[in-house]
């Protein structure tokens, strides 16, 4: 069910079943370019922050990326990111990441969520990974892959900050992390 709240996309190739999603639960979406300077997102007063999926190295997009979302981060309004978006985040928060041998291509990855113990089918595409052991002490470990022990998700101690590396709105499916909309929904209702 929509709430009456206003996220702010920020687009580094977002796909469309993304904003489908979102538009599911949220009553107005806007979608800026990534290079968009802070005072003008800051302008749109957004109650979320979303920061999409998209292709190549986190490390080249974070040239002009990084620098923004370390400004979003201390906007303290809930930040949601899939994929690209979580290797951003993750290094705007600190991190580090690097080139896998061989990435992740598939819609049958196995994600352990490490805060209740279940194992999620997932949908994934990356070639790039975040090294979660880089990350500062307040960013906490909440998905991890069940082939190669690779980070797929964290968030921001005392922050209504997450991300993960799969994609939750896969269409047709698996529909297994589905549940990370609704959480996104929930963190913006209730900040």
């Amino acid at each position: 069910e929509q709430i009456d709240k206003h996220i702010v996309v920020i687009d580094y190739g977002v796909k469309s079943n993304i904003l489908r999603c979102l538009s599911s639960r949220f009553n107005k979406i806007t979608v800026v370019p990534c290079d968009t300077d802070i005072s003008d997102i800051k302008n749109l007063k957004p109650d979320g922050i979303f920061l999409s999926n998209g292709p190549g190295d986190p490390f080249a997009t974070g040239e002009y990326a990084i620098p923004i979302v370390k400004k979003l981060i201390l906007m303290e309004i809930p930040i949601f990111g899939i994929c690209l978006g979580h290797q951003i985040l993750a290094l705007a928060l600190g991190g580090e990441t690097f080139k896998m041998h061989q990435g992740h291509h598939g819609a049958n990855h196995p994600v352990k969520n490490i805060q209740n113990g279940k194992v999620e089918i997932t949908s994934m595409n990356h070639g790039f990974a975040v090294n979660f052991d880089t990350l500062p002490s307040d960013v906490e470990e909440t998905h991890k892959s069940l082939f190669d022990g690779s980070n797929c998700g964290l968030i921001v101690k005392d922050k209504p900050i997450f991300s993960v590396q799969h994609h939750p709105e896969a269409s047709p499916g698996p529909y297994d992390s589905f549940y990370l909309f609704n959480k996104f929904q929930d963190l913006v209702s209730n900040y």
